[in-house]
């Protein structure tokens, strides 16, 4: 496989009005469009029209994760507001980080971080009638985060603690404070495991409308987490590809699901660019696995794909080395990270097609999109945009559905 690191980001870039951003969602989830790109041939419908488009032997594969409410607000007696963008759990794991009743270490952005000087941050809530004091003491900088230790009385959770107190954190690029709609609208109707500082924005449109029509057509469904990152909004800036640092994700997949996948022998469509990430991914654990089954966790590293691919292992060699692995772990759970790149030159070795929102120029997702379907992704962006689709989070949807 040829390395796309000499890639020129600047060839996926392509104009987008501001007013073309949507802003707000849709009153109903599954009335956006929907832009089918089904190997080769251009349609435009509407979301809930979704399962007539698909082949009736796909499998769905979901991302059921849940967007935690990651940006905490403390008031400085001197009236200064800094915020704290909670990232991911220094040490502990998501689940028993969340089950936490005293304390707990995150890694963190911090917003006015100028303004706080020293000490610790305090801020007073209200959890079922109990006054709770929330603390935040700074750590070590790490890159462009922060080591911050949380503290509080009460015996809650810091499931819910972050429930109460913060706020869910919408992209930057909605240019707007979140607002209590938010709450339900920036989620999915399947998300389950808290994690996520951004949501799987194409499962945005799934109605419990569209699972019944997907079940009446037949088509299977799968879900499995991936926590998604504060970094799947960092713009590409250096000139080549091989100079950006993907940004790491964390993965949780059940035996229950890898079975399912290994057995399904349809076409597997991925809902989401994280969902496409965890399933292949999964293949190159297994491609690793193959080389050295002794590694003793999944780490899947920005440009394995393009190092490793004169193995030739076929999808469900990768995956029954996989269940091996597990088997011999004495695990149905595998929770691992991935840092893996997609782009042009990429083989797609789990999914044949990608239900996906319109990203934004020069981004890591919309190279993922055109290591799928090549350049025609710019017959289909110019063909939204001169059709008043809706762009980015709250935007409208696609279906891309390879030649191959």
């Amino acid at each position: 496989m040829q390395s796309p690191k000499n890639i020129s980001i600047e060839e996926y870039n392509y104009p987008l009005p501001d007013n073309r951003i949507a802003r707000y969602p849709l009153q109903q989830r599954d009335q956006s469009k929907l832009l089918v790109w089904n190997k080769g041939k251009l349609s435009e419908s509407q979301f809930f029209h979704l399962p007539q488009f698909l082949p009736t032997d796909s499998l769905l594969v979901f991302n059921n994760t849940k967007v935690i409410h990651a940006r905490l607000l403390f008031q400085k007696t001197t009236g200064s507001t800094i915020e704290i963008f909670c990232l991911e759990p220094t040490t502990l794991s998501i689940i028993d980080a969340f089950a936490q009743t005293e304390r707990c270490e995150w890694m963190c952005f911090i917003g006015n971080n100028k303004k706080w000087k020293e000490g610790a941050l305090h801020r007073t809530i209200t959890i079922e009638g109990r006054e709770i004091v929330l603390s935040a003491e700074r750590g070590e900088a790490v890159g462009n985060a922060w080591m911050v230790t949380f503290s509080w009385n009460g015996g809650c959770s810091l499931s819910e603690i972050i429930d109460q107190a913060g706020v869910i954190p919408l992209p930057p690029y909605l240019h707007r404070d979140a607002e209590q709609s938010d709450n339900e609208r920036y989620q999915t109707v399947y998300a389950e495991h808290q994690g996520s500082v951004a949501a799987p924005t194409a499962g945005l449109h799934f109605t419990d409308r569209v699972f019944a029509d997907l079940e009446k057509q037949g088509i299977e469904t799968e879900f499995i987490t991936l926590h998604v990152g504060a970094g799947t909004f960092k713009p590409v800036t250096t000139a080549t590809i091989g100079e950006h640092e993907m940004h790491v994700e964390k993965v949780q997949i059940t035996r229950d699901n890898l079975l399912h996948i290994l057995h399904h022998s349809g076409n597997l469509i991925a809902v989401g660019t994280t969902t496409v990430r965890t399933l292949e991914s999964l293949y190159w654990f297994g491609v690793k696995l193959s080389q050295n089954s002794s590694l003793d966790a999944m780490h899947v590293l920005q440009w394995d794909p393009y190092q490793l691919e004169e193995l030739h292992i076929d999808s469900k060699e990768a995956l029954h080395n996989v269940l091996e692995w597990m088997e011999q772990h004495d695990t149905d759970h595998l929770d691992g990270d991935t840092q893996l790149m997609i782009a042009p030159s990429y083989r797609y070795h789990i999914i044949n097609g990608i239900v996906t929102n319109f990203h934004q120029p020069k981004s890591t997702l919309l190279l993922l999109v055109s290591a799928l379907i090549g350049d025609a992704w710019k017959e289909c962006y110019h063909y939204a945009l001169d059709h008043e689709f809706r762009f980015l989070s709250y935007g409208d949807s696609c279906l891309f559905i390879p030649l191959r």
